[in-house]
Formats: C-alpha cells, structure tokens, sequence
C-alpha cells in the first residue's frame, strides 16, 4: 500500500485560531480523507509551535511561565480541530520531549559534520516573526527600516550565533527543482524560490543567546535553537523511527504562502545536510481577506471559526472554503457569498435532488430501489467524474473536484427533468422506464455520496444514511463502488440536509446587530431590562450542542426553560439549586429545537478572544426571594 503523509504548518499558540488556520487544516483534511479513500496508507500531522521571544515575553506579562501558557492555549487548536471534524493521525507539541531530543539530535549531527559552526551575527531583526530580515529585502519608509512580511519597524541585534552552511547545499536543491518542477505549487510559488535560490542564500542563524525560551543547544546550553529551525523538525519528530521509514519519502507539507522561504528554502536545505530525502510536494496558498478587506485585530474583522460554524454549519463551511476560490489564489470571505452557497449548491442542487428521488422511490415502489441493467447518461458519466476529481485531488485544485461533482449533481437533476418519472408512474406499461430512472438516480446519490465525503463527511453520512446504506462513505474505497449495486436496498425517511435561509430576514437580523453592537443607550433603555432572581432546579444535558444545557429555572412565581452556552464551565451537580440572574423580558429564541424564554448573566475571562473562565452572576444575599427584580 503507498503511503501518503501530508502535514499542516505547526500553528503558532500566541495566535488566535482564525479562518486561514481552518483553511490549511481543512484543506489538508480533505486530501487526507481522499487518499484513505483512494486505498493509500495515510498519515496526518498538525500540531503547535511553542517556543520563542513572543511567547517569552507574552507570558511574562501574564506572571506565568512559558511552558504555563503554552499548556494553557495550545488546546484552543486542539478544539477548533474537534469542531471542524479534522480527522488527523498526530498532534504535535514543539514542548514535548519526543520533539526536543530529535531537535537536538540533529542539531548535533550537523555540528559535528561540520555543517553547523559557531560565529557572530548582526543584522536588522523582526521581533514578531522572529527573524532576521536581508539587507535587500527591508522596506524604508519614513526614515524607518520595515519588516517586509508584517510591515513592523526592525531592530539591530547582534549576538553569539551558531551558523547552519546551508549555502553549501545551494546548487543540489537548485538541481532538485530544476527535476521536479512540481516539488512546489502553484507554479508561481515555484518560480520566486527558484529565483531566490539562484540570486544567492547566506549561511543562516541559528541560534539565539538573547532569549531563553526554547530548546538549548546541546552543549551550550547559552544558547538557544532559533525557533524555526527547532519548528521545523517536528515533521520528522512527530512520526518516530518506525513510522520516518514508512511515511518520510512520501510527505508533502502544506502551509500559506508567507512561509514558504522557511519551508521550500531553509528545510530542504536542512533535509540534504541530513541525508534525507526532499518533500514530495510543497503546497503553498493565499491569503483570505473579509469584505475586500485585510484581516486585523484592529477593525475587528477576524473570521471567528467557531461562530461561523455555529451559525452555518460545518459542512457549509468545509465546502465554502474549497469551493470558493482556487486553491492557491487569495480568496476573500462574505457571509452573503456563503449564505447563496448554502442556498443554491447546498439546498436546491443536492438537498432538492435527495429529496426529490427518495420521494418517488417511496411513493413508487414503496421505498425498495428497483432492479434495472439498462446504460443511463449518468452511468455513462460518472467515470468521468471520478476521474476528473482524482485529477483535481492530485493537483489539490479543491474547487476543480467540487465543480466537477457539482456538474453530476446538476446533470442528475436535469436527468429527473428529462425522464418525467411521474408520468411514467401513470402508465402500467412504462414499469421498465421507471425502475431505470429510479435505479439511475439513486445511484447517482450513491456516487455522490461517495464524492462529498472528504469534503463534507457529515452530510455524506447523513445521505448514506437515508439512502438506507449502513457503511461510512468515508471508510470506503472508490474503486468498490459498483453502479446498479444498490438495486433491492430499502431506504430510510428523507429529511432536509440544508434548510433553505431566507436572503431578506438574513440581511435584516446582521442590519439589527449592527446597530445594536454600535449604539449606545440611555437609562432608560437599561431600565426596560428585567433582571430577576431565579434558582437553577433542573439541568439536562442537549446532545446535537457542545455548548449548551436545557435548564430549568424557578422564579417563584413562574418556572421557566432557558438554553445557555456554559456546558464547557460547569458540570450539571455544579449548577444544580445554583441562584441566579436571569433576563426574563428577552425575546423568546429556538435553539437546538427548543425554545429558550430568558438569559442567565455570566461574566467571562477571555484570552485572545477566547473565554477561558465563566462566574455565574449570583445574589450576594441566598435568602432573598426567588422573583425579586435586579435594578
């Protein structure tokens, strides 16, 4: 079996976990899924970069250790992955011991090979990006020297260093680029690191004696490994002695195109020192702006992957990210272009064409799919297909396979126009015809199926499901997939896989919130509030939520049903006979299917947008009445 490692860029922890993470990892993801289902022997790696001068200086501020913070918000990646359903085989931590003795290991052999040596280093240096920055590439700009990549001013540092003779190495990795032109995607990516190569590389830094955070040198211990050479090498620590034989000649690193000098420049050149063999392949994408604007901290317009799940659906924004744009290119991000994804792909091309064939089986053949030989145009079709997807998925040309499903799903729906199944369920005579349109189109949902699972595995599961199929989509192989195979196969309920949302009360609601999140008010605004005091006497855990209980609260005068987002903060004995405060006047809201009449007030500690504590807001005084109003 050919093995196939992919691997994300390991995401740095002084960072929140935002659109373009989900894309790489989401994208990774998918072609992971796509080769397990193409029989190859697949392993998965991400994980968290941990050391460094940001992280130093972060936790200092915040009177902990590095190694307290790291512990503490690495788990934010770890549970954006849960949520977008990454089916990753590792997760690597730079802190873990596993990685600091390969770090070191390999630190040591180029040492002694002579291909690490010790000197003096000065040069202008970005403190962010933790690096120095080439005469030739700084940007002045009013009298100031200018990082290129994140546009800070540059500091003059000069230091100890040890230095890696990765100019020695040049001419081989040019050699090796000039063989396999497609060791680096998109050929525009291809061509600024054969250019940078060939305009000449120096021997590079590193080491670091002016920061403690990290791994030391073996040795000499004042020094520490600059934080990308020790990043760097998690894609060997993380597989082992073992498993670096069965998947290293097979990796293909998949990361944004701002890092790809550290990954198609300073690692190949660190992989030929060793003696190991170059990646495959070396995927580099865009950027995502929002609106047409760049993402910043400042204007507020970081992408929040965990909201937009929330509002949309997983799977919605699987396909959105890979279907929008070609992989590669810089996309930009609309809520609006993703609500007529949702309505038009989603809702009215799948959603409609389930619905509509699971409907006719039932009502024609009483829900069996029926028996029938004959050559359809869709038969005819779908080698194409899934020739035309393996194609796209070899050249991770994402939107290329999703355009080319979508072109089958189209094309069924035009073949249920095209052969008037309900007309021919009139004529007695025309049996045969009918049980050939059936049979077609559930196979064509089968195939489908088939197709969106490494996209979107929870509605493949979801179609399989009500086409009465038992098996995972995403734990078959293409190649046993047999059309006329699910002829005698009795289906299950149709449901909606993507209700339809209404355009104009979408755009009034984000028009209300708007103005809600900009407007200040009076006190008498504040005084239409109602906050009473109400006791938790009931706690019931909500299965289709990660975030919310069903809790019912006693006013005195009145019990209530309230749904509430703490489930990450409290157990339900914690919350149990728990005084609270609670909205009572809020506009009644259905989520999860039930019907939630009021607020319980908390106060959250949030670091980098994310909460990590929650304090219920609770009377002072236990023995005030249940009822009594907050003002």
């Amino acid at each position: 079996m050919k093995a196939f490692y992919i691997t994300t860029p390991i995401y740095y922890v002084n960072d929140i976990p935002h659109i373009g993470h989900a894309y790489t990892t989401i994208a990774c993801d998918v072609s992971a899924r796509y080769k397990r289902m193409k029989g190859f022997d697949v392993y998965f790696l991400t994980g968290t970069d941990e050391h460094g001068q940001k992280i130093q200086v972060s936790a200092e501020a915040k009177g902990k250790t590095p190694q307290e913070l790291v512990d503490e918000i690495h788990v934010n990646f770890k549970r954006l992955w849960q949520v977008l359903n990454i089916s990753n085989d590792d997760f690597i931590r730079t802190t873990e011991a596993r990685h600091i003795k390969k770090v070191q290991e390999i630190f040591a052999k180029l040492i002694s090979q002579g291909d690490i040596y010790k000197g003096k280093y000065s040069g202008y240096y970005c403190v962010p990006d933790e690096t120095y920055v080439p005469e030739n590439a700084i940007i002045e700009h009013d009298g100031k020297k200018l990082c290129p990549d994140c546009g800070r001013e540059l500091i003059i540092m000069e230091e100890e260093s040890y230095f890696f003779k990765g100019s020695k190495y040049v001419p081989a990795l040019i050699k090796f680029y000039e063989d396999h032109v497609k060791a680096v995607m998109p050929r525009i990516r291809y061509n600024e690191i054969m250019s940078f190569l060939k305009g000449g590389v120096k021997d590079q830094s590193v080491s670091r004696t002016s920061l403690k955070w990290g791994i030391p040198v073996p040795g000499d211990e004042a020094h520490v490994i600059y934080v990308w050479f020790d990043a760097l090498i998690n894609y060997v620590s993380a597989l082992g002695e073992n498993n670096f034989a069965r998947y290293w000649p097979n990796v293909r690193h998949m990361v944004g195109k701002d890092i790809i000098r550290f990954h198609c420049v300073t690692w190949p050149l660190m992989l030929l020192a060793l003696g190991y063999d170059l990646p495959v392949e070396i995927i580099a994408h865009g950027w995502w702006t929002v609106d047409g604007e760049k993402m910043s901290k400042t204007k507020g317009n970081v992408i929040d992957p965990f909201k937009i799940v929330e509002s949309y659906g997983l799977d919605a924004f699987r396909y959105f990210l890979l279907r929008e744009v070609p992989f590669g290119n810089d996309g930009d991000f609309s809520e609006l272009a993703l609500v007529n994804r949702i309505n038009s792909d989603l809702a009215n091309d799948l959603g409609n064409l389930l619905n509509r064939t699971l409907q006719m089986i039932k009502s024609y053949r009483a829900g069996i799919v029926p028996k029938n030989e004959d050559i359809s145009p869709l038969s005819e079709l779908a080698p194409e297909i899934l020739s035309r997807v393996d194609e796209a998925m070899n050249e991770y040309a994402y939107d290329d396979a999703l355009k080319a499903i979508w072109e089958f799903i189209s094309r069924t729906n035009k073949f249920i126009d095209e052969t008037l199944a309900w007309k021919l369920a009139k004529d007695p005579a025309k049996s045969h015809e009918l049980d050939y349109v059936l049979l077609n189109l559930y196979e064509a949902l089968r195939l489908t199926g088939l197709l969106i699972a490494p996209f979107m595995p929870d509605t493949a599961s979801k179609i399989y499901s009500q086409l009465g199929i038992n098996d995972e989509p995403v734990k078959l192989l293409y190649e046993s997939f047999s059309w006329g195979a699910g002829a005698g196969t009795r289906i299950n309920k149709s449901e909606v896989l993507f209700p339809r949302i209404d355009i104009n009360e979408w755009q009034k609601s984000k028009e209300t919130a708007k103005l809600e999140q900009n407007s200040e008010i009076t006190i008498e605004d504040f005084a239409k509030v109602d906050m009473r005091v109400a006791e938790i006497i009931n706690v019931e855990e909500i299965p289709r939520s990660k975030k919310l209980y069903k809790l019912e609260v006693d006013l005195g005068y009145e019990k209530r049903t309230v749904c509430s987002g703490i489930k990450a903060f409290f157990t339900p004995e914690e919350l149990m006979h728990k005084r609270v405060i609670l909205v009572t006047n809020l506009k009644p809201v259905k989520l999860c299917g039930i019907m939630s009449n009021g607020m319980i007030l908390a106060a959250s500690v949030k670091h980098d947008g994310v909460a990590e504590a929650l304090t219920l807001l609770t009377p002072f005084d236990e023995t005030i009445p249940l009822g009594s109003k907050v003002s």
